[in-house]
Order: structure tokens, then C-alpha cells, then sequence
């Protein structure tokens, strides 16, 4: 990967945990106690976890395991996270990444329900952006494309004129499949092929120009 490099583009959608907001610490403390009850390896449990619904997650580790008891855990540790922000801390650089983002088009596009969104991104005092895309908003979990083909019509873009940014396996493989270029963020993203990587959003620079294109520098 060269040191630094530009991509372009007109519309951002942007991932939530991983990529603006490290909830590594939540995430970590909830997944141990599921597995731990349901006689699971926390570790491999944690590395398909990120960048899912809890219920998606679920279902791809025991896969016959009724949807409805999914579910219903789904909900308890959405329950948990809401009530849990010990160490929710903003992706260095974060805050003044979306600062720069103010007038330009960008959507949050995130496995995690709307309260959910507003707890983390409050507990990181980061701002909203002003479209978002949460569980509710879709019928399938990332990996599926939808949220990210819905953050894209919500915006007014076809999928191929937006940029993703994306820290998990889950994420970078539901950008693919929406045909929507990555931009990897933190180290998790490294093992995945994406049209660029950056350790933190500190590296990251967006600049719009007057056609409306927006450069985005990576350093």
C-alpha cells in the first residue's frame, strides 16, 4: 500500500463501532458472558461478533439454534450495551473527521439499533450524521449489502459513487457485495482487500470540490 494516496468520490458511508467508535470494551464484556453461558470459545465467538447484528452472529455459530431464542438474546444484549459505555472512547481523530463532514453527504450505517447509535456516539461526544441507516432499518445483517444499498438511496447516490468506511470482516464483505469501494479503518481491516487503509481516522482527509466530488486523502 503506497504511503499515501487519494480516492474519489461523492458520499460517505460510514460505519459506527470500529471506525468511529471503539466499543471494543462493551463488545468484548457481553460476548464473553453469551459464551461463556452458551459453552462457546469467547475468542472465536468474538471474531465473527463485529460487524453483525448480535442475533446474526448467533445463528452463524449455532446454526440450529431456534430464531426466536436469537432473538431474544439479541434484545438482552442490546439491553446491556445501552446500559454498558465503560471504555467507549471515539477512533482517534473522529471528531474532527465528521466536524469536516458538516453540508457534505454522509450517512451512518451500523449493525447497532438507533438507541443503541445515540448511546455510543453520545458516550464518544461524537455528533450524528444526519442519515442513518440502524438494525431497524434493514431486514438482514451485515455481511447482506442492504444497509449499504439503503445508505446510499438515502443519500441519492448510486452505490458505486459512495466511499465506505469499514473496520470488520462483516462490513468490508457488505460494501463488496453493495459495489461500494472501502476504505479500511484500524487494524482489523488490514486482513481484507479494500481500495485503501488507514490506522485511524487522524489519517483521513476529506475535501469537496465544486462539481461536488469529494477527495478523500489518506497519508
Amino acid at each position: 500500500m503506497p504511503t499515501s494516496l487519494t480516492l474519489t468520490t461523492r458520499a460517505l458511508l460510514l460505519d459506527m463501532d470500529g471506525t468511529l467508535v471503539n466499543s471494543d470494551a462493551v463488545v468484548e464484556r457481553c460476548w464473553r458472558r453469551w459464551a461463556e453461558t452458551n459453552g462457546l470459545d469467547p475468542a472465536e465467538v468474538l471474531r465473527l461478533a463485529h460487524g453483525r447484528q448480535a442475533h446474526a452472529t448467533m445463528a452463524a455459530l449455532l446454526p440450529d439454534r431456534p430464531v426466536a431464542l436469537n432473538r431474544a438474546d439479541n434484545d438482552r444484549m442490546l439491553a446491556e450495551e445501552k446500559a454498558d459505555v465503560e471504555g467507549v472512547v471515539p477512533i482517534p481523530g473522529a471528531a474532527a473527521f465528521l466536524a469536516s463532514l458538516a453540508g457534505l453527504p454522509h450517512a451512518l450505517v451500523t449493525s447497532a439499533d438507533e438507541p443503541l447509535a445515540r448511546v455510543r456516539m453520545a458516550a464518544a461526544d461524537l455528533p450524528l450524521p444526519p442519515v442513518l441507516v440502524t438494525a431497524e432499518s434493514v431486514g438482514a445483517s451485515k455481511p447482506d449489502p442492504e444497509g449499504f444499498l439503503k445508505g446510499a438511496a438515502a443519500l441519492g447516490f448510486a452505490p458505486a459513487d459512495c466511499l465506505a468506511l469499514e473496520d470488520s470482516s462483516a462490513g468490508i464483505a457488505a460494501a463488496v457485495a453493495a459495489g461500494i469501494p472501502v476504505l479500511g479503518i484500524g487494524p482489523r481491516a488490514t486482513a481484507h482487500r479494500t481500495a485503501a487503509h488507514a490506522p485511524t481516522l487522524e489519517q483521513v482527509t476529506v475535501t469537496p470540490a465544486p462539481d461536488g466530488t469529494l477527495t478523500v486523502h489518506i497519508a
